[in-house]
């Protein structure tokens, strides 16, 4: 009989490792996810900002699974899970497994702050960049007609907390569509009242890449004309005013949140099952402490048993691939009476965008980092060959042409789907 093993999540965790069981005659994979496609998280910058389309970064999960008769994919929402009856209770019903796997990643996480999760906008799903895209366009149409002038610099001014990858590469996407496009497409507003903040509470942008890669970084976003505040940690957000630990505030209509996440907590795990950052702690093979059939990997998990991570890993895509193929093969391994692999991460180095031909890069072994044209291209190059489909990649490198040669993209569309005609019938 063949064993049951259900998926929850279909990220880069949960993806690679379904793709390393496909075609396993003594197994059958159930995928579950609330959306009923894969999505590239590292450019959803570039979908809000309108310089790529939904389909350059998304591909269907049905359609990747055409011909893998053990595959089943199922939409749906995980509510509980149930470990001494070996299922899960989704919000289409329930599922039972021989193994199950959590892959559920991270949300945005808002430190307590209740006024910030209700008026920022994060950036962790497609929603989100659909959502940051429509209102970024809406307050542009809105500010061409603003008489009020104190209205009108709020409508002009961005704040991005964070300091990190995301928040460095959409502050740099941001002042390039200011000086590029923003009095091509909006006459009536002028790019020089137009102010992008970036706010960390860190002394220095990109704190987990080398000295180097933050100096880089500051500096060329300072060229730029970001304002880059450093050591300003927020502590509220209350009408139109980011308000910081300091006491200064800025006026704005727009913030965006990508200062930290944190993991889901699920039921029918104990409070011991998590570690920092509300992540599950699982051992070296990525079983679930107090489990003996559940696993979880990438950003939902908390390993310390990597003698070269005794903190944890960190929460990256490389990560997160390592660990699915990983996990493939030691349940491969376990059908089979054979030991299972321990696993240990294989830093690829890390880097970050900035701007035209603007971006950092370091490399773990040897040691290097390098900045400038050469890490731009190669940041290019690595994020497009790590799109899931040769059709997503022919897109992708299609639109970056476009906006290479005319600094400039026709994507930038206000998409509003009515929500009332499928209310009823969501998940």
């Amino acid at each position: 009989m063949k064993k049951e093993i259900v998926i929850i999540g279909g990220g880069f965790a949960g993806l690679n490792l379904v793709r390393h069981l496909a075609d396993e005659a003594d197994i059958h994979v159930t995928l579950v996810d609330l959306n009923n496609y894969n999505f590239f998280p590292p450019l959803l910058y570039q979908l809000a900002t309108g310089f790529l389309d939904v389909s350059n970064i998304c591909y269907p999960f049905r359609k990747l699974f055409h011909g893998k008769k053990n595959i089943s994919f199922r939409l749906g929402r995980l509510q509980k899970v149930v470990p001494e009856e070996n299922k899960v209770i989704l919000s289409i019903g329930e599922l039972s497994y021989d193994y199950l796997v959590l892959a559920i990643g991270t949300e945005s996480n808002y430190f307590g702050m209740e006024n910030i999760r209700k008026g920022a906008l994060p950036m962790k799903t497609v929603d989100d960049a659909i959502r940051m895209r429509n209102y970024v366009l809406q307050e542009l149409e809105e500010g061409t007609i603003a008489t009020d002038k104190a209205e009108k610099k709020k409508l002009a001014t961005v704040v991005i907390a964070g300091g990190g990858p995301t928040g460095v590469e959409i502050a740099g996407m941001l002042a390039e569509m200011r000086d590029n496009i923003l009095e091509t497409d909006y006459p009536e507003l002028s790019r020089r009242n137009a102010e992008i903040y970036l706010v960390d509470g860190a002394p220095a942008l990109l704190t987990s890449m080398s000295e180097e890669s933050q100096k880089y970084a500051y500096e060329e976003l300072v060229k730029m004309g970001v304002e880059v505040r450093l050591n300003k940690q927020v502590k509220d957000y209350i009408n139109d005013t980011v308000v910081f630990a300091d006491g200064e505030t800025i006026q704005t209509r727009f913030l965006l949140w990508t200062a930290g996440v944190t993991g889901k907590p699920l039921d029918g795990f104990p409070p011991g099952s998590y570690g920092r950052g509300k992540r599950l702690l699982v051992d070296q093979h990525n079983s679930v402490k107090g489990t003996n059939n559940i696993y979880a990997v990438g950003d939902a998990c908390l390993m310390t048993a990597d003698r070269n991570f005794p903190e944890g890993h960190p929460q990256l895509a490389q990560v997160a691939l390592q660990q699915g193929e990983n996990l493939a093969k030691n349940i491969r391994a376990s059908f089979h009476d054979k030991p299972m692999k321990p696993f240990a991460y294989r830093d690829m180095g890390s880097m970050a965008i900035i701007g035209r031909s603007k971006a950092v890069a370091d490399l773990p072994k040897p040691k290097m980092h390098f900045n400038g044209y050469i890490a731009w291209a190669t940041w290019l190059f690595v994020h497009l060959f790590s799109l899931i489909t040769y059709r997503n990649r022919i897109k992708t490198m299609y639109n970056w042409a476009v906006a290479y040669f005319t600094k400039d993209q026709s994507l930038r569309m206000i998409i509003r789907p009515e929500v009332n005609a499928v209310q009823n019938r969501k998940p």
